[in-house]
């Protein structure tokens, strides 16, 4: 079957085939009459499988027969994420550039006003996440009375977040009379609830089974003697430099981790870029535009960015240590293998990964092969290789001198570091301003009537503590 079978308008046909389609994936294959026919849809289906388009393309064939009206928008779409909102966006852009529909898109880290004034104005097709569009309707600038129809996708993902009382105040917002369109990778039974009570009668299309990996994505476990970070981190690296990586994501389970082993990945070389929740918006667009771009190559990204990013051609996945999840694992490797294209994932795993590994795999139905790969550590590092690895490399300042050095190995573990043990003398200050300051209080010459003892050694002084130093100080630092 070829998309001049599914009953959408030459107009659109040429769009996509100017995107570079010609053949439906069996989920666009099954919704896109049933959704032009005016059916509600519960759709089952991993990300990759393409079911963006088998809403987005019917619902701008219907659109393309009505005109909008101020405030009250003719469909909605409901996305869990900001960058899946966006996502949708461009999708919209994409497969209606033959048509003249408006849109606005309702995500957090934009402004009110800038949003206010598209809807003011009037849109076909409303993009938002749910906090941000009852922020809209709250404000009194939004109608929902008006919406034909409503689509919610990753409903699993938003019953993760904890958006389903928003999602069930958003449905009883809505007509009554609206066509509901519901995808889900997975059918919780909070899901299943949700689908009984707001669904008429829905058909539903099931692609795949529930937690079902690609067959086009390679897997691999690597296993490594220790799972301390230093260890994890010399491990990927050794991973990487022994693939031909195009472009590849790396999951972290902890958004500290994306910081750190983006940074370490910086320092030796690789051209990466961080990706988490924590991180402003901007950040965060302009990250995936760069990435999507190919001008960063390696993206380290927390499970936020694990479902539902359309990134097309994504050649390796690196699991910095497996998910807390075992679902989780079959939508980190998900990003890889999409749309027929071969894959290849990689999961770190240490002693104590041993049950998160036999989660996967019972999952899964199947055991993931080993593969070993030069330079991946085969013991625990010793501390002079700790140092050795996480040393920063030295780097001339503006005066062409290399900057002071800080103890080995506290950068590299995202520690920072204490310097300040032994201090240089001050000279008398020559700053007449300063010489001329006002008495200070009480309490300050209280304290410099009682100096702390110190002990000399030529022009240096050991501040603060008396003839001996604490313990604590007087061992080396380490970058345990």
């Amino acid at each position: 079957m070829s998309f001049d079978d599914l009953g959408l308008s030459a107009d659109l046909l040429q769009a996509v085939r100017e995107a570079g389609y010609t053949t439906p994936t069996p989920i666009q294959e099954k919704a896109i009459p049933l959704v032009l026919q005016g059916r509600d849809v519960l759709g089952i289906a991993q990300t990759g499988t393409g079911k963006t388009a088998s809403f987005t393309l019917p619902m701008i064939e219907i659109l393309s027969r009505g005109r909008a009206r101020a405030r009250m928008p003719r469909t909605l779409i409901l996305e869990p994420t900001r960058e899946l909102a966006a996502q949708v966006a461009e999708n919209f852009d994409k497969y209606g550039r033959n048509h003249k529909l408006t849109k606005a898109l309702l995500i957090g880290g934009v402004s009110f006003a800038d949003q206010e004034t598209l809807l003011t104005q009037g849109v076909d097709v409303l993009i938002a996440t749910p906090g941000r569009l009852l922020d809209h309707f709250e404000r009194g600038k939004l109608l929902l009375s008006g919406v034909q129809i409503m689509v919610v996708d990753e409903a699993d993902r938003m019953l993760d977040m904890g958006f389903i009382p928003d999602i069930e105040r958003i449905f009883k917002l809505t007509p009554f009379t609206r066509q509901t369109l519901f995808f889900s990778a997975t059918m919780p039974p909070e899901i299943q609830r949700i689908t009984e009570q707001f669904l008429q009668n829905p058909v539903q299309i099931e692609v795949s089974k529930p937690a079902t990996a690609s067959a086009t994505v390679t897997q691999r476990v690597v296993t490594i003697p220790s799972g301390d970070a230093v260890t994890r981190r010399a491990a990927l690296r050794a991973v990487i430099t022994g693939c031909t990586v195009k472009n590849a994501i790396i999951f972290c389970n902890r958004k500290t981790d994306v910081d750190i082993v983006a940074k370490s990945l910086i320092r030796h070389g690789f051209n990466a870029a961080p990706l988490h929740g924590d991180l402003d918006q901007r950040f965060r667009m302009q990250t995936l535009d760069r990435f999507k771009s190919g001008e960063v190559p390696i993206l380290v990204a927390s499970d936020v960015a694990a479902r539902g990013l359309d990134i097309t051609d994504v050649s390796h996945v690196f699991n910095y240590e497996p998910p807390r999840h075992a679902e989780d694992y079959v939508h980190r490797i998900g990003r890889t293998g999409r749309a027929g294209r071969a894959g290849a994932a990689f999961t770190l795993a240490a002693p104590e990964d041993g049950k998160s590994i036999a989660g996967i795999q019972k999952l899964l139905g199947y055991t993931i092969e080993a593969e070993a790969f030069a330079g991946v550590p085969e013991e625990r590092l010793s501390q002079d290789e700790r140092r050795s690895r996480s040393a920063p490399r030295s780097r001339p300042g503006r005066t062409g001198r290399p900057p002071p050095q800080r103890p080995e190995g506290i950068e590299e573990a995202g520690m920072t570091p204490i310097l300040a043990v032994e201090a240089v003398a001050a000279p008398a200050s020559s700053n007449p301003r300063k010489a001329a300051s006002p008495p200070r209080s009480w309490p300050a010459r209280q304290r410099e009537a009682q100096p702390a003892p110190s002990r000399n050694r030529g022009d240096r002084a050991v501040v603060g503590f008396g003839d001996e130093l604490p313990a604590f100080l007087a061992r080396p630092f380490t970058s345990a």
